[in-house]
């Protein structure tokens, strides 16, 4: 039976002075003069363990391995990366950094590694380290960073639990643009090298393909979440999405995670509410459950994020327009402040300006409401003006967009006016019309991307650091 590390950092008093059995990969190992140092982790704690091996380790039969254990000169010999198990005392050292450390007695190997091992002890870049992604989770950063996500998603589902939404499995292959902006991978069988029919359209034809219609990887969970409020009122969706956006930025992936409820007898203020309360919700239990990840991103990757993560989960989130927004960018520049793209009324805000709203003028989280319709998904709520859609982005400092949302339009003719306006084929909606036909409840939902939301949590620039296995524009690997 193995000991975790985690629990001796937790219980060291418990098991002071006696037996312990670990099994870890080494991240550094020194020797010198008849004595030795291991820095052992075994996954389950942010930080290792201190191996303390002597020239008295002898090699011995163990029953639980067929191969001896190693003595102190082959003990020295191992090197970053290694995998071994050790038993030995679990003596206390409250005067030294570390609160105890492991005098062994017997030094098992589990796996060697060879000399040109990837990951020795130095800082490596982020660049690099991309390209071996498969090793990155050894990393003190990325250890970090994926501990933090995982407690950030178990956090995601407390709350809505918490809350009694009913958490729904939607596809990831669908038949629609959910967006409607057709940034869309198409999944097809179709053998490229084989002549393929074309419709009156001069497109393939899909009838002749596996689903006999043509399909795509979902860009959202919203249009298959919507259907299930009728039967739970608040539901929620929280899985992978795929666009295909020729972008190369810091803050764009092709495939990531979107967090997407959806609530029923709701309204935008129902929306931005529930919003900022998961937002705070997440922060909080990060902030609780990961100090030592938090410490070191506080002290390697960003200085002050704590603060500035425990200022955003006590601060009350505030309200400007869209309309507002432009003009006060526009005063802005007239004002001597450079932008990159001109601040334009019915243009989509860039990243800059989204910062400069919520870093410059208010200095904290805000939304943004009421924008263009035209620059909005089609099932958004039309405003009274016929110009703008009852949607909100909130903006956070340090990243900018982190959470869009709208009301949803629940009129049947101002929907089906919206699907001609943007120019969408209605037979593929059809079905979505239906819940406006057949029991239509004013409705309100949200998307959170996953990982905009972890980089704002770690203090990480690129979104390709905080997912496991990124795809991207021009990188596919794995």
């Amino acid at each position: 039976m193995y000991n975790k590390i985690k629990d001796l950092y937790q219980n060291t008093a418990q098991y002071a002075e006696k037996s312990v059995k670990i099994g870890g990969w080494i991240r550094t190992a020194r020797a010198s003069k008849g004595i030795g140092f291991i820095e052992l982790n075994d996954g389950t704690f942010f930080r290792s363990v201190q191996i303390v091996f002597e020239g008295t380790l002898e090699s011995s039969e163990s029953s639980e391995n067929s191969e001896n254990s190693l003595n102190f000169d082959e003990t020295a010999k191992l090197g970053v990366g290694a995998c071994v198990t050790v038993t030995g005392r679990l003596v206390e050292t409250p005067t030294a950094k570390q609160p105890f450390e492991i005098k062994a007695t017997a030094i098992f190997l589990e796996g060697a590694c060879p000399t040109n091992y990837p990951l020795q002890k130095k800082r490596h870049s982020y660049e690099f380290l991309r390209t071996i992604a498969h090793l990155r989770p050894r990393t003190n950063t990325f250890a970090a960073v994926f501990r933090v996500r995982s407690l950030a998603s178990h956090a995601v589902h407390e709350f809505f639990q918490k809350r009694n939404f009913v958490y729904v499995h939607t596809p990831i292959l669908t038949g629609n643009d959910g967006e409607g902006a057709g940034e869309l991978f198409r999944v097809t069988t179709l053998k490229p090298d084989e002549k393929v029919e074309k419709n009156e359209n001069g497109e393939p034809d899909y009838s002749k393909d596996f689903f006999g219609t043509k399909a795509n990887l979902a860009v959202t969970g919203q249009l298959a979440v919507e259907p299930f409020i009728m039967g739970f009122r608040d539901v929620y969706t929280f899985g992978p999405i795929f666009r295909a956006e020729h972008s190369a930025t810091t803050t764009h992936a092709a495939e990531f995670w979107m967090i997407e409820p959806e609530m029923a007898f709701a309204d935008l203020d129902n929306y931005m509410e529930t919003a900022e309360e998961l937002v705070k919700y997440v922060i909080n239990y990060v902030l609780a459950n990961a100090p030592e990840e938090m410490e070191f991103f506080e002290n390697w990757i960003e200085k002050g994020l704590i603060e500035r993560l425990k200022s955003v989960a006590s601060a009350d989130f505030t309200r400007c327009s869209y309309t507002k927004a432009i003009e006060l960018l526009q005063q802005a520049e007239k004002d001597g402040k450079k932008f990159e793209y001109p601040p334009k009324w019915g243009d989509d805000l860039q990243t800059e300006h989204e910062r400069y709203i919520c870093e410059e003028v208010y200095n904290a989280p805000v939304y943004l409401t009421d924008y263009p319709r035209d620059i909005k998904a089609f099932y958004m709520r039309q405003n009274e003006d016929g110009k703008t859609v009852a949607a909100a982005d909130l903006l956070v400092p340090g990243v900018g967009e982190l959470v869009g949302g709208s009301q949803r339009e629940e009129r049947l003719d101002k929907l089906e006016e919206s699907i001609v306006h943007f120019k969408l084929n209605a037979e593929e909606y059809d079905w979505y019309l239906d819940l406006r036909r057949f029991g239509g409840v004013k409705h309100a939902g949200f998307g959170v991307g996953f990982e905009r939301f972890l980089m704002y949590l770690t203090g990480m620039k690129n979104i390709r650091d905080v997912i496991a296995y990124p795809r991207a524009f021009g990188q596919m690997s794995y």
